[in-house]
């Protein structure tokens, strides 16, 4: 199954360069169809015709970004040396809130370029 996402332009970029492995989302509905094995269709939120297919390889469940940011490396998460030292859960408040975090969970979702 061919999933389709939109990222912003700092997410995308670290993506289709392959620093990126872990793309990190809520574990709702949408998400809870992604299966290892599927592929992903990623493409700029803000337009264009940029976008990098990525084969899921692994699922990564968590209760909170919280566990999950103790969990996986951060640099792969999309992080990057400049901003690691200031990297902290509440970052993903601007994407989810914080209810629906706790009512879904969240997944960091493994993905290597095809």
């Amino acid at each position: 199954m061919i999933h389709e996402m939109n990222l912003h332009d700092g997410p995308f970029d670290m993506i289709a360069s392959g620093r990126k492995i872990y793309e990190l989302r809520l574990w709702d509905e949408k998400r809870r169809n992604i299966k290892v094995g599927d592929e992903i269709h990623f493409t700029r939120s803000r337009g264009g015709d940029d976008s990098v297919r990525c084969l899921v390889v692994g699922l990564h469940l968590f209760g909170s970004f919280t566990e999950l940011y103790a969990a996986l490396p951060l640099l792969q998460c999309g992080y990057t040396e400049e901003d690691i030292d200031t990297a902290d859960p509440s970052d993903m408040n601007i994407y989810y809130s914080e209810e629906k975090q706790a009512a879904y969970g969240v997944v960091a979702i493994e993905i290597s370029l095809i």
